[in-house]
């Protein structure tokens, strides 16, 4: 349906320095939209954008740029984004409390006195060697500050509205917190953005977590498990990713933990087995016993992973979107059976399964989706899959205690 525009048509003069316009609908009664335009581009994507949105502005009026039936459609919305400020002294609070909450679990960590009667006992030993804490605390706030601060810093180089991270402490857990988050205040420009500042997070916080992981391999013992738990006797496994596996052997020279025996089985069979079950349980085998700081690069291995989980509102599902659209949409029960089985391995996929299948289900969808990915950002998409391969860790720990 082409529909002429009246007279105090403002938005088809700017709309048509950008858009060959070869029909016009005018939004009536319940229609979301002021004007849609069809046509064909004569501006390149991205730019053409620019021009629109800022000409449009002023008159509260935002911009979408999408395909529709072969043609390249211009959807005008009434009414505009704008970002209300954020409290600085909630990130600020929280950030001092994730502080001591990463320190008390470098603590947990690193004690081996005696066990605390009570809590106040408890408290008492984590206050009186908190500096035990410090080789574990900073080097995990300093992979979650590079990541969170990626997202930040690529977010403000673009030009997007976004709070200062989030910190969200936990104490009393084994890595004092659930991690950090920033939170986007309008939606990315277009496919290019929204590749930027989600992979951005992932690719910071790894260039610190190997260095940290290295350093603290190498401040490591390799020492033998035992071949048995005693009644009341506990040890915890650390789980296997690809990068984590190859970090151990570089530093120490051999695949660990070095089992006993294959258990009739081919070393690749083994491996493949070992690294997607946790079993068998390798006791006897030489193991490195983690000093805290790689402990923190551990875990900060295991944070990335989870970020690149590609679904919905995940950093990983920012990446597949990019590439794939609204197709994205159409792995997310795979994905989700894939973390059900993988649950029968390790519990926690189970909780991982509800909470993709609360935040997978929308996708940040840019304002233009016309603009597509350059061939540097796709070799980036590609790069962050092929992260996301190297990081998972199928079985991230196993806890056994004898009986």
């Amino acid at each position: 349906m082409t529909t002429l525009a009246n007279e105090n048509d403002i938005f088809t003069p700017i709309v048509g320095r950008v858009l060959r316009i070869e029909d016009v609908t005018w939004g009536q009664g319940r229609d979301r939209f002021v004007v849609r335009y069809r046509g064909q581009l004569v501006a390149e994507s991205s730019r053409a954008y620019e021009q629109v949105a800022s000409a449009l502005r002023p008159h509260e009026i935002t911009p979408l740029f999408r395909r529709e039936k072969g043609q390249d459609a211009i959807v005008l919305m009434r009414g505009v984004v704008k970002p209300k400020p954020s409290n600085p002294w909630i990130n600020l609070l929280l950030f001092l409390l994730t502080l001591v909450s990463m320190l008390m679990a470098g603590v947990i960590y690193s004690y081996e006195g005696p066990e605390p009667a009570d809590l106040l006992s408890y408290l008492q030993v984590l206050l009186t060697n908190l500096d035990q804490g410090v080789a574990f605390g900073v080097s995990m706030l300093a992979i979650l500050l590079a990541h969170e601060f990626g997202h930040y810093l690529a977010a403000r180089y673009h030009k997007t509205a976004v709070s200062l991270p989030y910190f969200l402490p936990l104490p009393l857990s084994p890595f004092g917190t659930l991690g950090a988050f920033i939170q986007l205040k309008e939606p990315p420009r277009n496919r290019r953005v929204l590749l930027d500042i989600g992979l951005a997070g992932p690719l910071a916080g790894l260039v610190v977590a190997i260095p940290v992981l290295l350093i603290g391999l190498s401040l490591s013992s390799v020492e033998r498990l035992p071949f048995a738990l005693a009644p009341g006797q506990g040890i915890s496994l650390e789980g296997n990713s690809i990068l984590y596996l190859l970090s151990k052997y570089l530093v120490h020279g051999q695949l660990l933990p070095a089992p006993l025996t294959y258990h009739g089985l081919s070393p690749l069979m083994y491996w493949v087995y070992y690294f997607f079950t946790g079993t068998p349980i390798p006791y006897g085998a030489y193991d490195v016993i983690l000093h805290p700081m790689a402990w923190a690069g551990w875990a900060g291995l295991l944070v990335t992973a989870l970020n690149l989980i590609p679904a919905g509102q995940f950093d990983g599902g920012h990446l597949i979107y990019v590439l794939l659209g609204k197709r994205a949409r159409l792995l997310l029960p795979f994905i989700i059976g894939g973390l059900a089985l993988l649950g029968f391995a390790w519990s926690g996929w189970w909780l991982w399964m509800v909470l993709v299948l609360l935040m997978g289900r929308v996708n940040a969808e840019p304002l233009d989706q016309i603009t597509a990915l350059d061939p540097r950002r796709k070799a980036l998409a590609l790069l962050g899959l092929i992260v996301f391969i190297l990081v998972f860790t199928p079985v991230p720990l196993k806890v056994l205690v004898g009986g």
